[in-house]
């Protein structure tokens, strides 16, 4: 996968920090890389395994490198509405406690600048913080320096350093953590809620990005390595590296920022405008909301799009994309797909080249290799809904 690749051959210009989890990570034969300034564990049994236990069971993943926020004001939170709704293209004024949504940040020219998630979390959790935001680890400070620039004085934004973040992914997750907190089980897809475990405040959402049913827990680092025990205790329950959260993100056809997202693309082209409700597209306000509009009412220049590929040769990040003789997109992450069972990957091509079915082929060490456009997920999600 693209995310691997990186993960491998990063240049670090600063000692890499380390997580809360390091010395859990290497005692249980972790493989570490350097990954978003942090030393973080690719693989345990190895990418294959743990990709196919997450899809059966239920895979413990270690992401406190993900930046976690606190917005909160003087106002009951309406001056953290009103200040987020300029800096995301999401409805937070309608944002239910106890309930988050996927959105973005933009630039002025309407590039993603990142994504994230944003949650209400209702009296109590986190201070009484009005919004609880997730934005990547590796575009965390980025962001926090952005969101300072264009708050108001009376939005207070609190970086939650002192909090780990923990995903629990598969079909047995829920089964996992309703062992450890019954009251989990009562969760839906995008719900979240405060509880208590063995003392210990944890916040979580039911949630990930893996395409399967699971969960995202912040607990505080001090209290990390009791959770992260006791989960991967139960029978359902493995530790999942890097290697398999890419390729398992890959066949869900979630994107990967900084790959698939970065400030040069945008909402409509990377169809994300799910995230961006009926109000605020007819309202605006938002930063980028030009752009918004115009790609909604003439389309976007390029797409982003699914690729099958024929063959057992995968296409990596950066392969060219041809129609015939014309270059008409680039591989932004691929990969084999365990469960697939062939390759897959992920790319931006031009508007006209972007329907499903279309045929195209990709440049990978000197030959062409024949590729189709192709629906995502590569692999249905099995998010639990409401009925």
């Amino acid at each position: 996968m693209s995310g691997i690749d990186d993960v491998t051959h990063l240049e670090e210009e600063l000692p890499l920090q380390e997580l809360p989890l390091d010395a859990w990570h290497r005692a249980r034969g972790a493989r570490m890389v350097g990954f978003a300034g942090y030393h973080m564990p690719i693989q345990y049994e190895g990418i294959m395994a743990e990709h196919t236990w997450t899809r059966e069971h239920a895979g413990l993943f270690d992401v406190s490198h993900m930046g976690q926020i606190a917005f909160s004001d003087e106002s009951d939170g309406k001056a953290v509405d009103e200040a987020l709704e300029h800096l995301l293209p999401s409805d937070i004024k309608g944002l239910k406690p106890f309930r988050q949504r996927y959105s973005m940040l933009l630039d002025e020219e309407g590039g993603i600048l990142d994504d994230l998630m944003v949650s209400r979390p209702g009296d109590g959790a986190f201070d009484g913080a009005a919004i609880y935001m997730v934005v990547n680890g590796a575009t965390k400070y980025d962001d926090m320096g952005w969101m300072i620039e264009h708050l108001p004085d009376e939005v207070v934004m609190n970086h939650m350093d002192e909090q780990a973040l923990l995903a629990l992914q598969g079909p047995e997750a829920g089964e996992a953590l309703a062992a450890l907190i019954p009251e989990t089980a009562d969760l839906v897809f995008m719900q979240s809620g405060a509880f208590n475990w063995r003392g210990v405040p944890l916040w979580i959402s039911r949630s990930g990005y893996t395409g399967e049913d699971g969960f995202e827990i912040s607990v505080p680092a001090a209290d990390v390595t009791l959770l992260a025990d006791a989960l991967c205790d139960l029978p359902q329950v493995k530790p999942i590296g890097l290697g398999a959260r890419d390729s398992l993100r890959l066949e869900a056809g979630l994107p990967l920022y900084g790959h698939d997202l970065t400030p040069a693309v945008s909402t409509i082209g990377a169809d994300l405008g799910f995230a961006i409700q009926k109000r605020r597209r007819e309202e605006g306000g938002f930063i980028g909301h030009a752009r918004v509009m115009k790609e909604l009412a003439d389309g976007p220049g390029s797409k982003r799009v699914g690729l099958k590929i024929e063959g057992r040769l995968p296409a990596r990040e950066g392969a060219q994309i041809y129609a015939g003789g014309a270059q008409v997109g680039e591989v932004t992450s691929g990969g084999f797909a365990p469960s697939v069972g062939a390759p897959i990957a992920m790319g931006w091509v031009s508007l006209p080249h972007s329907a499903e079915g279309t045929a195209l082929e990709i440049e990978v060490r000197g030959r062409r290799i024949a590729a189709t456009v192709a629906p995502m997920p590569f692999v249905p999600h099995r998010y639990r809904r409401k009925a």
